[in-house]
């Protein structure tokens, strides 16, 4: 059964802290930041700090300015190389026949 008191859970004297519990708040500067697909974000910094140049978009992740109308571009992503595309790049094709050459040799008892 439920009793019919209406403040189950608090007690006397609680209540909402305030400016006077805290302190003062610092003045705030609320500034516009774009991405390269539109999405305005708007991070409040306190007045007397330093406002970066770019700030991520917590919409898509990419880079935005402050500039609407020219905003950063987006990062360029590197495909995944393999271990093998990583070889080919230090060795060519003829240093690889070599090698294999030599791999065999020696697995058949030739050296």
């Amino acid at each position: 059964m439920a009793s019919g008191n209406a403040i189950r859970g608090s007690r006397v004297g609680a209540g909402p802290m305030g400016e006077a519990e805290r302190g003062e708040s610092a003045p705030r500067l609320r500034i516009s930041f774009w991405c390269s697909n539109g999405h305005e974000t708007q991070p409040s910094f306190a007045s007397d700090a330093q406002v970066p140049d770019t700030w991520d978009c917590p919409r898509c992740g990419f880079p935005a300015g402050q500039d609407q109308d020219n905003p950063p571009d987006p990062p360029r992503t590197e495909p995944y190389k393999t271990h093998l595309a990583y070889v080919r790049e230090r060795r060519s094709d003829a240093d690889g026949e070599a090698i294999l050459a030599e791999a065999l040799a020696k697995l058949r008892g030739e050296i």
